[in-house]
Parts: structure tokens; C-alpha cells; sequence
């Protein structure tokens, strides 16, 4: 274990580079987590820690020892002063931990469906992290079998997609890939396309989300992409009582994601 007091030291510019360049990220494959219960979900989620920074006036010994009892592999584990956590921590809370991780390949080739009958949240073009962290909550709380982001805007392991979904990027079975790539992985897989929209569209609480279902949420200022309207088995809307036709995207595939759930739930 090392001691590290300075901010300039290469291994400190280079975590800090890594947090704030989506481009490094992708070169190197590797990127940072921030937080306890984060570092102890990338774990579970099995992903490999390369490096460990702690900060022993924050956090104490015992914890890190925890988090380094449940990796399988030898990590490279350093000391840090107050300052450089606090130049480091993308909290205003800290925790005063932080790890560099290797980062997985979210491609459609790589998804395991185990289940015959998947439910399934797309989010097309997402780019504002707090609503993919958001729509990743609530896909781990409804336990979908995977989540497609379809077109990314936005570099996965941005910290802030992390924070925000409090680390269920982690727990989520995530694949990317363009429109058409998705739709064409759902068609083979014979699995059904409910797209929120209003265009042409049922009230989704009409239909039957009990079979092999995807269900496409599109961004709140465009909705989705005529490619997804013209390739949905069905397009489906939440009926609003208010003045505004759209809401916040997480909230409206909570809904959709959660009927179907109960759905299911009442055939078993």
C-alpha cells in the first residue's frame, strides 16, 4: 500500500483525467466509480477492480478490507490525502473511496437473454446522464431482463450516469448498438415492439406485455424516431389529464415497465 500527497502525480492526473474525458475512457477501457455501495455493486456485477484510492480520514480500514475481500483478483491499493479526494470526489457527500475498474463490451453480440420470455427497456438517443441513471433504477427495480440503448449519446460510464443510477448500471443487463441494429436483434428474437408515442397509438394499459416484449421509450423533446414508429408491433400512450402531452421519460417507462410486470405477475 503507497502513500500519495501530491495532485501531481501521474497516477492522480491520470484518474483525474479519466472521470472528466469520455474519449480516454473508451481507449483505455477503464473508468472510475465513486462510492462504497457503487464499488461493492461492480463487484457483484462482475466487473474487475484494477485500482483502489482510498482516503483513511474519511473512510476507515476496515471498509476498504471488505471491499478488497470480495475481489477475486489482486488490486493495486493507495493512500490518499483529504485534498486529493476532495479534488478527486464527484460528491458533495463523500464516502472517501474511489477504484478504477475495467469496463465491459456493451454490444448486442454479448447480451445473454437467459430468460425464453424477456421484458425488455429501450431508451433511443438518451443523453442526459440523470435520466439514463434514472430509466437504469428503475429497469433494475422492475428486475427487466435487459436494457438496449439504442443510438447513445452518451459515454456509459460517465460518473454521473453512475451516480445517478446509484450503480445499477452495474446490475442491469446493458447492450448498445444504432436503431437498426436493435430492431433487427428483436425481430429475431420474435420479440414484441411497444413504442411510446402518440402517434397511432393504444393505451398501453390495452395490451398484452405477457410474452417476449420490448418496450421503446424515445427523448422527451422528440419522442422516437419515425425508424422505431414504423417498426413497432404496436405504439402505446399513458392517458394525461393535464395540460402537457409528455412527462419525464424515467417516470413514463416506470409505468409502462411496471404494467407489464404486473401483468406477468398475475398470469403466474
Amino acid at each position: 500500500m503507497l502513500l500519495i500527497s501530491s495532485l501531481q502525480n501521474p497516477k492522480i492526473k491520470f484518474l483525474h483525467q479519466l472521470k472528466e474525458k469520455s474519449r480516454l475512457r473508451k481507449k483505455e477501457q477503464k473508468f472510475v466509480i465513486e462510492g462504497k455501495r457503487e464499488i461493492f455493486l461492480a463487484i457483484h456485477g462482475g466487473y474487475q477492480l484494477l485500482q483502489i484510492y482510498y482516503c483513511p480520514t474519511i473512510i476507515s480500514n476496515e471498509d476498504v478490507s471488505a471491499i478488497i475481500d470480495n475481489t477475486s483478483s489482486s488490486i493495486d491499493i493507495f493512500e490518499i490525502t483529504t485534498e486529493i479526494y476532495q479534488k478527486l470526489s464527484h460528491r458533495s457527500t463523500t464516502e472517501g473511496i474511489l477504484a478504477i475498474a475495467k469496463s465491459k463490451e456493451a454490444s448486442l453480440d454479448n447480451l445473454d437473454l437467459d430468460n425464453k420470455n424477456p421484458l425488455i427497456l429501450v431508451a433511443e438517443s438518451p443523453e442526459k446522464p440523470g435520466n439514463i441513471g434514472a430509466l437504469l433504477r428503475t429497469a433494475d427495480a422492475a428486475k427487466v431482463d435487459a436494457v438496449l440503448i439504442a443510438n447513445p449519446r452518451t459515454d456509459l460510464y460517465n460518473p454521473n450516469i453512475i451516480r445517478s443510477s446509484v450503480g445499477c448500471v452495474f446490475t442491469n443487463n446493458i447492450a448498445m448498438g444504432s436503431t437498426a441494429e436493435i430492431i433487427a436483434y428483436l425481430n429475431h428474437k420474435n420479440i414484441a415492439i411497444y413504442g411510446a408515442a402518440l402517434q397511432s397509438s393504444e393505451n398501453y394499459y390495452t395490451q398484452d406485455y405477457t410474452k417476449p416484449t420490448a418496450i421503446v421509450v424515445g427523448t422527451e423533446d422528440k419522442g422516437l424516431t419515425d425508424e422505431w414508429l414504423y417498426n413497432t408491433s404496436q405504439n402505446i400512450k399513458i392517458p394525461m389529464s393535464g395540460v402537457i402531452d409528455s412527462m419525464n421519460v424515467s417516470v413514463a417507462a416506470g409505468i409502462l415497465i411496471f404494467e407489464a410486470k404486473r401483468q406477468r405477475d398475475f398470469v403466474v
